[in-house]
């Protein structure tokens, strides 16, 4: 399955590491963790999120707390990341991605998820508990 960085974020990655002036900011002070009942294409488009229902991004701030060092090229969750309770049925959750903004826009980063979920109520919330994500830049 398609998963990884943007094309976008990772261009803009090699260039500032290579001979080129930065255009994206790195350090965001918060980026959102959002859910996908859909496939993303290379470009993070295809990124479907669910409808109502409870359904809302989370909120992570950007700091060694939540982010803790990388270790051996990947960078995990440092604390427990909580989704919002559904009040419905979200569909079939299939990927999760990396935002910039609470709402709007395409993942900076993808990836699918280990296990499908089908968040409904009177379902216990979905958890990515400390350490279940795990961000690294590959070539594969």
């Amino acid at each position: 399955m398609s998963k990884g960085f943007a094309i976008g974020i990772t261009e803009e990655l090699l260039d500032s590491m290579l001979g080129n002036s930065l255009t994206v900011p790195l350090a965001i002070p918060t980026v959102y963790i959002g859910l996908s009942t859909t496939t993303p294409d290379a470009g993070g488009g295809n990124f479907t999120e669910p409808v109502g229902n409870g359904y809302a991004r989370v909120a992570v701030t950007n700091d060694a707390t939540q982010w803790p060092a990388a270790t051996a090229g990947v960078k995990s969750n440092g604390a427990d990341i909580d989704f919002p309770a559904a009040s419905g049925p979200w569909g079939t959750v299939t990927h999760l991605g990396i935002f910039v903004a609470a709402s709007g826009g395409s993942p900076a980063a993808w990836s699918d998820l280990d296990t499908p979920q089908s968040p409904d109520t009177p379902d216990p919330p979905l958890q990515l508990a400390i350490n279940a994500l795990d961000v690294k830049i590959s070539n594969q």
